[in-house]
């Protein structure tokens, strides 16, 4: 039998287009199965997210924070959401719908992390906190995924009252998730969404910024030098990130209403302080804060880990200080000491104040500002 080449072409031809048709119509379905799986990505610099704190934006899509308490708030449609963030990132804790918080973790191996995947259809709400000290990892917060066609929805911030607190690890919650005094420092025990000023802050309906550092004091961090330290509260409170000189805060982003001190227990420490010293760079830090925020009122705390001596001395340095601004008619410099803490409550971390004795901390102040603020 003979077969033409020009049949034989044709037959090709034929074979080939019905081929490539196939292959087509089977890539068209993947495409479009994908397409129906597939996330919506939402960017971190959606004008929709809302941020709370000392947070950088040198790079909008990935904002950078690393002081306990900065926030990320947003409403959201979809039954699903999760959260991108740079590896490494470390601890957050989220509520959603303002149900049962609960924590997260981005390790070094982390960049995507399902924060929900079964809700209701319908929106929603999400607050996310960064909940521990990130001067070393350096947490960056990347977006998030969405399901397929759902957005955020615009965000209306309704706590008008604010406040910040300047403090050491008791602000920052060290140890909180310890199980005993025996237990040292480690980035997983820390919580500061269980401290005093988050508990307070809740308790009074209100926002809350975060400048604090485990170990760090107004003069002097803990067992420092006698005649003091360059890395203190007062060299680094100016600037966004700690320990980052290049980007200075603008405290018009945030007035607060009230600034709890809460300083002195590491200047204090280990017997090796000069009462002066302290003395004298409160005051000048004092004098920086009234600058800065004029009509705001400031409450010099002393902290529930002091006893003895070093509670008396510190007492003493902030009655006086309080009486040197009254009688320069600065009405509004305010004085409150915790309960020290005792065994009744057990022990964090290091000695630090237990989840229990935070809890009655927040109490304390609560009724305090509540007192003084009219809230």
């Amino acid at each position: 039998m003979v077969i033409s080449i020009s049949n034989l072409n044709k037959k090709v031809l034929s074979a080939t287009k019905k081929l490539l048709f196939t292959f087509f119509f089977l890539l068209l379905s993947i495409n479009i199965t994908v397409a129906q799986d597939n996330k919506t990505y939402i960017s971190a610099d959606n004008e929709c997210i809302h941020y709370t704190g000392r947070v950088s934006f040198k790079n909008p899509l990935s904002p950078c924070m690393v002081y306990p308490a900065s926030m990320i708030e947003t409403n959201f449609s979809g039954t699903s959401l999760m959260m991108k963030a740079k590896q490494g990132s470390g601890y957050f804790m989220v509520s959603i719908n303002h149900q049962k918080e609960f924590k997260i973790h981005f390790s070094k191996s982390d960049s995507i992390i399902i924060l929900s995947h079964n809700l209701s259809q319908g929106n929603h709400f999400v607050e996310i906190m960064l909940c521990y000290e990130g001067y070393n990892d350096r947490p960056e917060f990347r977006g998030f995924y969405l399901d397929h066609g759902e957005r955020l929805l615009t965000f209306i911030e309704t706590k008008t009252r604010k406040i910040e607190f300047i403090g050491n690890s008791i602000t920052c919650a060290y140890g909180i998730e310890a199980a005993n005094e025996h237990i040292h420092f480690n980035d997983s025990t820390e919580n500061h969404y269980f401290s005093y000023a988050e508990i307070a802050t809740r308790n009074l309906n209100a926002q809350a910024m975060i400048v604090a550092r485990s170990g760090i004091g107004m003069y002097r961090n803990y067992n420092g030098k006698r005649n003091g330290d360059k890395d203190i509260m007062p060299r680094w409170y100016d600037y966004t990130l700690l320990y980052d000189s290049t980007e200075r805060w603008n405290p018009a982003r945030y007035t607060p209403d009230v600034v709890c001190i809460n300083l002195g227990t590491n200047d204090l420490s280990t017997n090796n302080y000069d009462i002066d010293h302290y003395k004298n760079n409160y005051r000048s830090f004092l004098k920086h804060l009234r600058a800065i925020y004029p009509k705001t009122k400031i409450v010099m705390l002393t902290g529930s880990m002091m006893n003895g001596k070093e509670l008396s001395e510190a007492k003493r340095v902030l009655n006086e200080l309080q009486s040197e601004f009254l009688s320069k008619n600065d009405k509004n410099i305010y004085r409150f000491d915790f309960t020290p803490i005792d065994r009744t409550l057990g022990y964090g971390g290091d000695y630090h104040p237990s989840m229990l004795q935070q809890a009655e901390m927040g109490g304390e102040l609560t009724t305090y500002l509540r007192s003084i603020m009219k809230w």
